[in-house]
């Protein structure tokens, strides 16, 4: 979860001013929470409170979030659908589906919930099948690793569902912005896959470019989960960018929480 929130603050100042290489400074004063950091902490609230078996609860966590917090570049569909009375599916593919989708990961203690929690979480906006799948296999890949299950294992895992035959410099010269999941989660995965550190993998996600505080939201949410630990200098420095509690979403109480539980989860599967 704080995987996701590092990628899209440090993405944040890159989604339209693309680097193409890793060596770029990690934070800076323009460096923001986008629409990716609240939308995980909204999901990170659900699970938290056990909302997920309740649609309505996860529909006006979610609104209550956005409606908190709505200058932090929402899509248009998904925008105007937090501020109106509307509560079914826009039928979205976008990848907001899996950018925001990695507490699932932690929080689920079996394959079978994961998959019923992510669709569930998923589908009241990112109805359609490959925003299902994009948030599913995100999910699956965050629970893997932090079962301790090789990169071999969870890309064999994610090629029934997504081709991951890229090559990284063909990326970082060719790789355009898009917003589906479909053209975002396979190569946001395989930046992971290629890493050698959580910051490795920030900042081989962020070199590619393209819609990258959102594909490094979901690269680094799946290395938090696989590499463990976080420089405690990364994390010191996504602290300093958090917002203030407001609307009723207390964002340092959920990361304290979250915190205290990965402390027990990790130290469990040691």
């Amino acid at each position: 979860m704080l995987g996701a929130m590092i990628g899209d603050t440090v993405g944040s100042v890159y989604e339209f001013n693309n680097v193409r290489s890793k060596d770029f400074p990690l934070f800076s004063k323009n460096s923001f929470f986008t629409d990716d950091s609240i939308m995980t902490l909204a999901v990170a609230e659900i699970m938290q409170n056990h909302y997920y078996d309740d649609k309505d609860k996860i529909i006006d966590t979610f609104k209550k979030w956005g409606r908190a917090y709505p200058d932090r570049g929402y899509g248009g569909h998904f925008f105007d659908w937090l501020f109106s009375d509307e509560r079914e599916s826009y039928h979205s593919f976008g990848n907001g589906a899996a950018m925001r989708i990695s507490p699932v990961g932690w929080y689920c203690q079996d394959e079978e919930e994961v998959k019923r929690i992510s669709k569930a979480i998923t589908e009241v906006t990112h109805s359609h099948p490959e925003g299902l799948k994009g948030a599913e296999v995100t999910a699956m890949c965050i629970f893997y690793a932090r079962k301790g299950k090789s990169k071999e294992f969870i890309k064999q895992y994610v090629e029934k569902y997504y081709n991951l035959d890229f090559e990284y410099e063909e990326l970082r010269k060719n790789y355009r912005f898009n917003e589906t999941c479909q053209k975002t989660v396979p190569q946001a995965i395989f930046c992971f896959l290629i890493s050698s550190s959580f910051e490795d993998c920030l900042r081989t996600t962020i070199s590619i470019g393209g819609d990258c505080d959102t594909t490094a939201a979901i690269s680094c949410s799946i290395a938090e989960a696989y590499y463990k630990d976080i420089d405690e200098s990364i994390l010191d420095n996504l602290y300093k960018f958090l917002p203030n509690d407001k609307g009723g979403c207390h964002i340092k109480s959920i990361i304290e929480k979250f915190n205290e539980y990965k402390a027990v989860d990790l130290a469990f599967f040691e």
